[in-house]
């Protein structure tokens, strides 16, 4: 089993879904992944839904109406504050400032110079996914971007990630490592592409295709057929 119970600096460690109907959103998890589920109340009268698979934690959810559905990456730093500063000198915004989440880390949200959003998380009680790399949990983030050059220099002054290209010219792959594991992966946005560039949380799944269909039976819909990756 994957279960963790700290994550290194400069490892991808939790996401979350901003959603404008929690229950829904749960409703159609629950039955996909099986997960379980525990409201915890937010200040402002929020709740913050952790799922678990076996007790542990997976990944989470909150209800909003501020933002556009989506699930956020986060990346494990030792100080929060450093790392934010280090990003902005490096070309990238801070849509947020880092702030505490309660007792359970500290936190900020960076835009990197190719417009991609993702977190800083700084833990203290919570270290973010206490399980991963199994059927229902976190086990890739993926960068799509419109400037794989910047990109790299970003992430590799950043975090100290290495890019290797594991594609060919005409459909280039690039794996993240962090020192010699896999930590994530990137792809270029193709051209013309409607969105900007972006960060993809994968989730594990030992039936994809089952889970394909039953996207479509629960009311979301597959953007991708399944498909076999090199690899």
């Amino acid at each position: 089993m994957g279960e963790r119970e700290r994550h290194e600096h400069g490892t991808f460690s939790w996401t979350d879904l901003a959603t404008p109907d929690a229950e829904a959103s749960k409703d159609f998890y629950g039955t996909l992944f099986g997960w379980e589920f525990e409201d915890n109340p937010i200040p402002d009268d929020g709740v913050y839904v952790m799922a678990r698979i076996g007790g542990r934690a997976a990944a989470a959810m909150f209800e909003t109406t501020e933002r556009h559905p989506a699930w956020a990456s986060y990346v494990t730093v030792d100080d929060v504050e450093a790392a934010t500063e280090k990003a902005r000198e490096l070309g990238a915004n801070a849509l947020a400032d880092p702030f505490d989440v309660m007792d359970a880390g500290r936190m900020s949200t960076i835009q990197d110079p190719t417009g991609a959003v993702f977190c800083l998380w700084q833990p203290q009680r919570a270290i973010g996914a206490e399980i991963v790399n199994v059927p229902a949990a976190l086990t890739l983030n993926q960068l799509n971007t419109s400037d794989p050059d910047a990109a790299q220099r970003f992430y590799g002054e950043l975090f100290g990630w290495r890019f290797e290209n594991m594609g060919d010219t005409e459909a280039p792959y690039w794996g993240i490592y962090r020192g010699d594991r896999v930590n994530g992966g990137m792809m270029p946005l193709p051209p013309g592409a409607p969105m900007p560039s972006h960060w993809l949380a994968y989730f594990g799944t030992d039936d994809l295709e089952g889970n394909s269909e039953e996207i479509g039976s629960r009311g979301g819909a597959v953007m991708v057929e399944p498909m076999d990756v090199p690899g």
